[in-house]
Order: structure tokens, then sequence, then C-alpha cells
């Protein structure tokens, strides 16, 4: 595919949504036909290992034979299916479990010999399910590396030395089963450049940094972020001191919420291709991360994948690239990019990716301390959304329900997106005609309407993902429901006098750090956005 040897995708299969054999003989065709050649499957825990009852307990895992499954269902498009696993952090799920010694939470024991008798396990076992010898061993952002039970062991080391140590006998492992290692490049970074991955141009990566990557591991510089060339120009020059065939991985935003940002995903992917081509780069893919839950589905960014595509390929056409979409797929190019639409309330001009859509859904109405970035006016965008969406969604074919989810979204944040601001401020006012207003409409809406969203969402779940992992959306949707409830009850009570306040809606809502007021931001993380006070403890 043009100047690539590999044009790959990258599954986040670690964040809930597990892919299920039936999404995937949907996905695989159609990646194909667009010209995308490797599949790297991101499991932290979420497949068996042989000899490791408790890697992936209850995690919706891959079976053995499921990988192997999927290994012939990839050989049957032309793709090959590339294990992406994780061998140093990101395995908090692991310290539930008493199997796996930890130097922090989600950094596993570097040093311990149980640790290397389960990678060789994960080796073994992956080994005897793919054809492919290529494997990512993941590796990244492991902050506080040697900082937990590892210093109280060993005292204070250099990083760089305990990743040189650790990758060795990694390395080896993977030698032994015949594999060629990839890994994040990250940690060659963070521990000279003030925990920054980021370096400026010009940098000189240190010797024991450089001398910590094995010459048989292949580093992956990832980054997802700029819509201009110098950092990814840059970055890839520094590559250069590690090693002369670093990958890439660049993202398609998948990771924002319910809601997907295929514009986003192309307007900092094209000048990042520019660059791979620039610096002679062979191996590129492109991530579909699921931060807090993969709520978005891997469809819903189909135009990204296929503008992508097709610039790799050479034509930099947009009508060319708009056309043969709809040819390809039968729904308007700009109509797909309306499942953009319900991230960009509140958006203004700025060039970073925001998710109103997934933070003011669960914000609470009384306690909403994110009401600081609310924009006025947002409930009618919200509105008007809505009704782009269901005009689109008529016309989308096997992809209606794509928009039926992004739709009935905006529906409830029609009523939902400003409610905590308009009650805050009615009840300060002692205005109680306008309470009973937002009691008798938008309270109502929200409850009436949250239902018919998770059903859809719960359809288009189901028609990609297994269903282990849902439960967590159980949770949370119903969580949400039951408190919609209990606020529209306590405000029938203070409008009838049954109640003579409701404390929370007397406190101001303060500056949320340095953001500006009514300017959307970024902000996944559930557990944070529903409440200030203790959801879970460390």
């Amino acid at each position: 595919m043009s100047d690539f040897r590999t044009v790959g995708l990258m599954i986040d299969l670690s964040r809930n949504a597990v892919m299920s054999l039936d999404g995937w003989r949907r996905f695989l065709p159609i990646v194909s036909k667009m010209g995308y050649n490797a599949m790297f499957l991101y499991m932290e825990d979420t497949y068996e290992v042989e000899g490791e009852p408790y890697f992936g307990y209850m995690r919706g895992r891959y079976s053995i034979d499921e990988m192997k499954a999927l290994d012939a269902l990839g050989a049957e498009y032309g793709i090959e299916m590339i294990p992406c696993i994780q061998t140093l952090g990101h395995l908090s799920t692991l310290s539930k479990w008493a199997a796996y010694p930890n130097d922090t939470e989600d950094i596993l024991l570097v040093g311990d010999e149980r640790i290397y008798t389960l990678i060789d396990n994960m080796f073994r076992t992956l080994s005897g399910c793919f054809k492919t010898r290529r494997i990512h061993i993941g590796m990244d952002e492991a902050d506080r590396l040697g900082k937990g039970k590892y210093l109280a062991l060993h005292g204070y080391e250099n990083q760089g030395d305990i990743m040189r140590k650790h990758l060795t006998r990694v390395a080896e492992i993977a030698e032994k089963y015949g594999y060629e290692p990839m890994m994040w490049s990250d940690m060659f970074f963070r521990g000279w450049n003030n925990s920054s991955y980021y370096a400026e141009a010009g940098s000189i990566i240190p010797d024991e940094y450089r001398n910590a990557l094995p010459a048989t591991v292949t580093p992956v510089y990832w980054d997802y972020y700029m819509n201009t060339e110098k950092r990814y120009d840059d970055m890839l020059d520094i590559h250069r001191q590690l090693s002369d065939k670093t990958a890439f991985a660049g993202g398609v935003w998948t990771w924002l919420g319910f809601t997907p940002d295929n514009l986003h995903s192309i307007q900092t992917m094209l000048p990042a291709i520019r660059m791979c081509r620039k610096h002679g780069t062979k191996d590129v893919f492109f991530t579909l991360w699921g931060d807090d839950g993969a709520e978005c589905s891997r469809f819903a960014v189909l135009a990204a994948l296929y503008h992508i595509a097709e610039y790799i390929k050479g034509n930099e056409d947009e009508d060319k690239i708009k056309a043969g979409f709809e040819a390809e797929f039968g729904v308007s190019y700009d109509d797909f990019l309306l499942l953009d639409k319900p991230n960009y309330v509140g958006r203004f001009d700025s060039p970073w990716a925001t998710n109103p859509s997934k933070y003011a859904i669960f914000s609470d109405c009384f306690q909403g301390f994110l009401d600081y970035v609310i924009a006025e006016g947002g409930n009618g965008e919200y509105a008007d959304c809505a009704q782009r969406l269901y005009t689109a969604e008529q016309k989308a074919g096997d992809y209606s329900y794509l928009f039926k989810t992004q739709r009935l979204l905006c529906e409830i944040l029609s009523h939902k997106y400003e409610l905590g601001v308009k009650t805050r401020a009615a009840y300060k006012a002692g205005d109680k005609e306008e309470l009973r207003h937002l009691v008798d409409e938008d309270y109502t809406a929200v409850i009436n309407l949250l239902p018919d969203f998770y059903d859809a969402f719960r359809t288009q779940w189901e028609l990609e993902n297994k269903t282990c992992g849902f439960e967590v959306q159980d949770l949370r949707l119903g969580g949400l429901l039951m408190r919609m409830k209990n606020q529209k009850r306590m405000l029938e009570e203070y409008l009838d006098g049954k109640r003579t306040s409701i404390p929370e809606l007397e406190c101001e809502i303060l500056q949320y750090r340095t953001r500006e007021a009514g300017r959307s931001m970024y902000y996944n993380m559930h557990y944070r956005a529903i409440s200030s006070n203790v959801v879970r403890s460390n």
C-alpha cells in the first residue's frame, strides 16, 4: 500500500468491549477492502494463557480456540493478526489476585521470577494461536516503575537500568518462541525528559536509555494529537537515535466516550502520514483506543479509516474520497461525520478533541462541578444535532444503528446539557415556577429517554462485542437513571414545601482548573465526572 510495508489498525480489546467473532466477521472484510493489511489485537489480559487461570478471569477473554479462529479469519482477508500485549504496565486488573507480584498497582514486579514464568506462558500460548512472528510487548506509560515494591526490595535504581534488565529478559523469552517484538517507545524518554514523552527538536537520548533497547526490538513512536507536522517530524528524527526501524502508531479517535471524532482523526493523521513518508517509516498503524469503558463503536470511525487509507494510497482529492466512501458504504461522507457532532458543542475553534457528550450526560445536576464549562445555548444545539442525525439515520441503511445511538444521546442532552446550570440558577433566584418547569419538562424527559438510549446502546454493543463488560454500562446508566429520579423527587418535595432547602444547590460553581468558562474540554473519567465525593479509593 503505497510507500508503507505495514498499514494496520490496533483495536483496544482491554477496556471491557472485547469484539466478538461476529463483530470481527463484519469488520475485517471492510478494512481489508480499504487496504489495511495488519490488525494489532490490544489485549492486556483479555486472552487465555495456559497455566494462568487468573489471567483475564471474568474479563471476557478470548479462548485459545477463539484466537485460532481470529487468526484464520484474518488470513482469509489477507490481514496479519498481531498480538499486542503488555509485559510491564497497564495490568491493574491483575492486582486483584495474589497470583502476580506487583511493583505498583498496574506495574509488574521486575526481577521476580514469577513474572517471567507468566510472560513465558503468554508467549507460548500466543505462539500456538497466531502464525505471525511479530508481537507487540507494550511497556508504555510505566511512570512509577521502580518506585513501589521494587524500591523497597532493591533501593533506588535509574528507570533506564530497570527497563534494560527487564526488556533483556522479555526479549530473550520472545526469541525463544521466534518472535520479533516491538514496543511503545515512551519509556525511553520519560526518565530523562521530566516525565514527558515529547522531546524538543535536537534532543539527545542518554546512553543508558539508548542502550536499554535490544537490537531485536522495534520501537513504536505513538502520537495522536497534532494537526501540524513539526512534532511528528522532530520526534521521528529523535527516534533515529533508538533505531532506524522505528514504527509509527497514530490514533483514530474512539476514546471520547460514546461519540467518535472522525474529523479530528483525519486532521491529526494526515500530517503524521506525510512525516512518516519523509522519514522512510515502513510500518504504520492507527490505534482505536477505548479509554474508560470503550463506549464508542469501531464502525463509527469508518469515514476516518477510509480517508486515511485513501491518503496513504496517494488519493488526496477530497471530493473523490467522499464519492468513493458513499459508493462503498451507501452513506454520504458528510452525513457520516454527523456522528462526531455531539462532541462539538461548546468547542469553538479549539484544535483539541473535546467530549461534552460524555461528561455532560453523567455530570450531576446538583453537584456538577463541570457546569463551569457548560456552554450557554447548548441544549438547543443538541436538539438541532438530534434532528440532523435523525434525518441521516433514515438513509443510513446497515449503519442506521450508529446514528440512532448518537441521536438518542443528543435528545437526552437537549434537556440535560444545561440542566444543572439552569437548576442552580432558578433555585438561587427563588424562581419556583422555573424549577417546576424544569422538573415537568427536562427532568421528566431525561428519565423517559434514558431507557431508549440504553436499549440502542446495548444493541450497538451486542452487534460488535461480547456481552461481558457491559455490566459496567448497566451500572453507569442505571445509576444515572436512579440519580435523576431522586433529584426530581427532591425538587418536587422542595416545591411542595416538604423540604426547606437543597443544600447542594447553594454551593457556588468554581472555576475548573484553568479552563475557560463555557468552553468544552476533554474529560473522559466517569468516576470523577459523576461526583466530587469518593467513588473509588486507592
